[in-house]
Order: C-alpha cells, then sequence, then structure tokens
C-alpha cells in the first residue's frame, strides 16, 4: 500500500463513549481526560456519551456514530476488566471491518512497564468499521493517558510516518 506524504496536520471528527455503571458526566475523569486530550492535538470532539456496561447499549451509540458521516473516530473507555459487568470488547468486536491486534498487545506492552502483570487483565481491542477506527481502553486516567500518548495519538496524526489511519478513515 502506498502512503502519501502528508505534511499538515489533517483535524479528525472524535467521539467519545464511557462505558460505566457508575460514573455521570460530573465524575466521567477519565472521559473528560480523552476529550481535552483530543481537542490539545487539534482535533473536533464529534459527540460525547455515558453508557452502562450493557453490551447493546455500547453497541447502540457506537453502531450510530459508525454509520454516522460525521465521526471519523471512536475512544471507547471503560468496561475492558474482567467483573461480571465488564463487556465492551463483547459490544464492539462483532461490529468491526478488521481488528487492529496490534493495538492491544502494544497497549499491554506499555502497560506492563507500568503496572506488572496485571496487564493481562485489560482486554484493549481496537478496530476499524465503515472508515472509522475505534479504540477500547481501560477506565482508569492512567490507562486513557497510556493509550492516547503511546498509541493512539500518533496513529491520528496524519504526519506520522512509516504509517497512521487517518488515510483508511471515512473523509467528511
Amino acid at each position: 500500500m502506498a502512503h502519501h506524504q502528508v505534511s499538515e496536520f489533517i483535524p479528525l471528527n472524535i467521539a467519545v463513549l464511557t462505558v460505566s455503571d457508575t460514573r455521570s458526566e460530573e465524575t466521567d475523569t477519565s472521559g473528560h481526560l480523552l476529550v481535552e486530550k483530543l481537542k490539545a492535538e487539534g482535533h473536533r470532539l464529534s459527540d460525547k456519551c455515558i453508557v452502562k456496561d450493557d453490551i447493546y447499549k455500547i453497541r447502540e451509540v457506537l453502531s450510530r456514530w459508525i454509520a454516522s458521516k460525521n465521526t471519523q473516530a471512536v475512544l471507547i473507555t471503560g468496561g475492558t476488566g474482567f467483573s461480571g459487568r465488564d463487556s465492551t470488547p463483547e459490544a464492539v468486536l462483532p461490529l468491526f471491518d478488521k481488528v487492529v491486534d496490534g493495538y492491544g498487545e502494544l497497549f499491554r506492552q506499555l502497560s506492563f512497564e507500568q503496572i506488572g502483570t496485571s496487564t493481562i487483565q485489560s482486554r484493549a481491542v481496537a478496530g476499524l468499521a465503515n472508515g472509522t477506527i475505534v479504540f477500547v481502553m481501560p477506565g482508569s486516567n492512567n490507562a486513557c493517558n497510556t493509550a492516547w500518548d503511546g498509541i493512539i495519538r500518533q496513529q491520528l496524526d496524519s504526519r506520522h510516518r512509516p504509517c497512521n489511519f487517518v488515510e483508511q478513515l471515512k473523509k467528511v
């Protein structure tokens, strides 16, 4: 696949979804952190939502954003652990056209440096669906920082080489 040299930043429309049975807009620190980070890079927030940890509620919101002409990327925080209610990977994986296996692998590698073997309980996943890239990460602020700073920021930057996801995304 040929990659075109892009010298200028292309801002993306990014939605943020927090999956939690307990968070509210006032207590959604990880969702707010991701909003701050994407805006600081020059991207636009296309939507933000908090849903209960329920497979069908997650799919409802994510499907709407994937089908939207406006949302190019989705950041999902929460619901990735092993507790009884954690179901974000089960909700999102069937919606992907392609899974980005390297994202979860790299996230756990970076996370291992911070939390050791506890990282094996992180079910961070990513995929492409209808020209929309979806990144799923644990719900802690630390995990969101690790995912954004260590992986996502560069992969949503059109200037990052040798490749990034911007060329794969729907045009708005």
